[in-house]
């Protein structure tokens, strides 16, 4: 993507909702939010994790429709799509929110071993005596 001349961020979920709240503190919420909507590919990682007061599913929820049918957005999480309205908690932001993401989404569902679990080959070199 990047090569292609586009934009993109990657943010941990947790980590963004934290930005925002300082960001909504500090005076630059808007133009956070802003720079949310402008990037070309907005990567969010470890969604669903925890679970989200009513701040953050209204901020999630500011966030993908600022982007709905206008830049892409990237979702990674270890919960099975099927859970993921019941882990946003309120029912009709809930709605809301999984309506911006799922029309028009491409679902890929990763099988295997976590990339992190595996151990990196180390090289061991003979010291000469």
């Amino acid at each position: 993507m990047c090569r292609q001349g586009k934009t993109a961020l990657y943010q941990r979920l947790p980590r963004l909702f934290e930005e925002l709240t300082i960001a909504c503190g500090d005076g630059r919420y808007a133009k956070l939010m802003a720079s949310l909507a402008k990037v070309d590919v907005l990567i969010l990682d470890d969604w669903g994790l925890a679970l989200l007061d009513d701040e953050r599913r209204r901020d999630l929820l500011e966030v993908l429709d600022e982007r709905y049918q206008a830049r892409s957005t990237l979702i990674t999480s270890q919960l099975p799509v099927a859970t993921w309205h019941d882990s946003l908690g309120d029912p009709t932001l809930a709605d809301a929110i999984l309506d911006r993401l799922v029309h028009h989404a491409h679902a890929l569902n990763l099988a295997g071993e976590s990339l992190r679990r595996l151990k990196p080959k180390l090289t061991q070199e003979t010291i000469p005596e």
